[in-house]
């Protein structure tokens, strides 16, 4: 039987709460909401932290909501809420695109996710979906409330810019009216992690010249999740399946896979540069949707 170590457990009442204690505790407290990752973790006993604080009563920390010129997405909601409103699909369909191929729904209706992303596991789905889409994240710690990009949010497998008595509480996607996004995986089973995903971001100006992109990687190491150099080739030519074709072959020359039980190193450079391709050729027919 697997048993976690000792520990113990407090059940937040506010936010500041949250960081009393993680404050408190230092890096030997853990921050518990769906619990997906970390309860497997203690079980096995690659985790063994001193206190979890539960957080499953911060409604504040929840909900799906547009506030002036951006989409906030409360760190605390549910992958299944995110799926169900209509308010983050009309916006951003990449969003629902990635829901729907996360796990199962007993994971979705508990996960969240803002455990998602900061739990940096580098075949996530939304973390490559939030650094395409530009997003920032909102941490609040002893010193206050401080934003960070998510293309500076990974440092790495499993660490992000979020410190030991901070906690995420929103993520914040700038609107981008005409654009189009899309998220495309390939996986082994339906649910499964990653063998490797791409998500794109396209905004088209006049003639179908791509203006901004952005691209996201997963599973294919990088330690960001963003394919920049696919972004540069793209931008500024004409939106067809050649330049699609480039962008992808960029992603893929600079992707940094690993060969895993998922596959070998080859194949999965090659998922990263079709996949690049197809989530890029969705995305702008979702933008010259938009702009009709």
């Amino acid at each position: 039987m697997q048993v976690p170590a000792f520990f113990e457990y407090q059940r937040a009442t506010s936010v500041e709460h949250v960081v009393t204690l993680l404050e408190r505790f230092g890096p030997e407290a853990r921050i518990v909401a769906g619990g997906h990752s970390l309860i497997p973790m203690m079980k096995l006993r690659l985790a063994q932290p001193e206190l979890l604080v539960d957080v499953n009563d911060l409604a504040e920390l929840a909900g799906v909501r547009v506030d002036g010129d951006e989409l906030r997405i409360g760190a605390l909601t549910r992958h299944a809420e995110l799926l169900a409103s209509a308010l983050a699909g009309a916006h951003f369909p990449i969003l629902h695109d990635a829901e729907r191929v996360i796990a199962d729904p007993v994971v979705r209706n508990r996960g969240t996710v803002g455990g998602s992303v900061c739990q940096a596991d580098p075949s996530e789905d939304l973390s490559g979906v939030f650094t395409a889409l530009r997003a920032v994240a909102v941490v609040r710690g002893p010193a206050g409330e401080r934003t960070v990009p998510m293309r500076e949010f990974f440092h790495g497998p499993y660490e992000t810019a979020v410190q030991p008595a901070e906690i995420l509480v929103e993520l914040r996607v700038p609107l981008r009216p005409g654009a189009g996004s899309a998220y495309v995986k390939v996986d082994r089973r339906a649910g499964d992690w990653a063998v490797a995903a791409a998500a794109a971001v396209v905004e088209l100006g006049p003639g179908g010249v791509v203006t901004e992109a952005g691209i996201g990687l997963t599973a294919v190491g990088d330690a960001d999740f963003t394919a920049t150099e696919a972004e540069d080739v793209l931008r500024g030519r004409v939106a067809d399946d050649d330049a699609f074709a480039a962008a992808g072959a960029a992603a893929a020359a600079h992707c940094r896979p690993v060969a895993d039980q998922r596959g070998p190193v080859d194949y999965k450079r090659h998922l990263a540069g079709e996949l690049t391709a197809r989530a890029l050729r969705a995305a702008a027919v979702r933008a010259r949707v938009g702009q009709v």
